[in-house]
């Protein structure tokens, strides 16, 4: 199973080239502890970090990589907060492309050694992602890179690579085939805004084909320091907006506009909205889903799921609604979070005559 079975919502390629690691198709779980604590009668998590390279980007990878074999182009040039890094690493690992990719500097360092395990050549800039000014500068050098006929930029953005991120359309897919019946709302990290947006179209395009009765509403989240999107969207406005990004939440440090221009009015015409979440209870999210939930998420895709409970407290979600929450990457993918999460909590070392008291106790 892959994304390629819904190659119908997306810009397909020719059998061929259709590269794919097994992405797709990943588990939906109703919360048996999170939602019924907050009184939430059908809250769901879409397991992203089972994809092979441990988030929804190998959704967008395997689309982008495959278009770029289809093209006959051999050099990858990219940018990345981590994960968008990764699944290119791996995706054009299995298609023999060479892959070169400038790392927003706070990136995660599994992340980064996830990258370079898959033979990517890797640099990180200072201040990129997280000043607007250096990030443009930045992204205007790697287009002039990519202008060579054998390369081609990848970016998880529709603005860059809209072929690439045709692909997570396939989100919609799989949830319109998964829950037996409509979804009220489907809660979105966004960093770029690019898997809102595509969630979004998705549902749009089933809309269309009769596959569904009514489009989910599709809201945009991002933490309250790197408010380029959700905010305007929330306020009524029509376009995002540029922020000296102060979150950080990684994966959703992305200071610059980038599809904050068109999510605004797609998750508009799905009846969604914007929300805007504080690091803490970001973190308190993440906390929780591996607690009380066993599943092991990083910050950026335990922010939906914080989101939702608040809008529930706030009163903007019926307790009863359909809900899900897009967990978008994997815990391992983020250590440093998973040590704060702990607070210092390790695994005692006992001499072997100490076994039987410590497990009695």
């Amino acid at each position: 199973m892959s994304i390629w079975r819904h190659a119908d919502v997306f810009d397909s390629v020719a059998q061929p080239h259709r590269l794919t690691l097994g992405e797709g198709d990943t588990p939906l779980v109703r919360s048996r502890s999170i939602g019924p604590a907050a009184g939430m009668t059908n809250l769901w998590f879409k397991l992203e970090m089972v994809n092979p390279s441990g988030s929804y980007k190998d959704r967008f990878a395997a689309a982008a990589v495959s278009h770029m074999a289809a093209d006959g182009k051999r050099r990858c040039i990219a940018t990345s907060s981590g994960n968008t890094g990764a699944a290119l690493a791996a995706y054009t690992a299995a298609a023999g492309i060479a892959c070169k990719i400038a790392i927003v500097e706070t990136a995660p360092e599994a992340k980064l050694l996830q990258m370079l395990a898959y033979g990517a050549d890797i640099f990180r800039v200072r201040g990129f992602g997280l000043d607007p000014e250096v990030t443009k500068v930045v992204f205007a050098a790697l287009e002039e890179a990519a202008s060579a006929d054998d390369a081609q930029l990848q970016i998880s953005a529709f603005r860059y690579s809209p072929r690439g991120m045709g692909g997570v359309r396939s989100v919609a897919c799989e949830l319109a085939e998964q829950h037996d019946g409509p979804i009220d709302h489907v809660f979105c990290p966004a960093g770029g805004g690019g898997l809102a947006l595509a969630v979004a179209e998705g549902y749009a395009k089933l809309l269309s084909a009769g596959k569904v009765e009514r489009s989910a509403r599709v809201e945009c989240v991002q933490p309250e320091g790197n408010n380029t999107i959700a905010g305007p969207l929330r306020e009524g406005a029509e376009k995002a907006q540029p922020v000296q990004c102060t979150s950080k939440v990684s994966g959703l440090q992305v200071a610059s506009v980038v599809d904050g221009d068109e999510v605004i009015p797609a998750c508009r015409a799905s009846g969604g909205t914007g929300h805007l979440v504080p690091d803490d209870a970001t973190w308190e999210a993440q906390r929780r889903l591996a607690a009380d939930e066993g599943v092991f998420s990083e910050p950026a895709g335990a922010i939906s799921v914080a989101a939702a409970l608040r809008a529930v407290a706030a009163g903007e979600v019926d307790r009863n609604a359909t809900v899900v929450c897009l967990v978008t990457g994997s815990g391992f993918k983020d250590m440093p979070s998973v040590e704060r999460m702990l607070a210092g909590r390790q695994a005692p070392l006992l001499e072997m005559g100490d076994v039987a008291a410590y497990v009695g106790a």
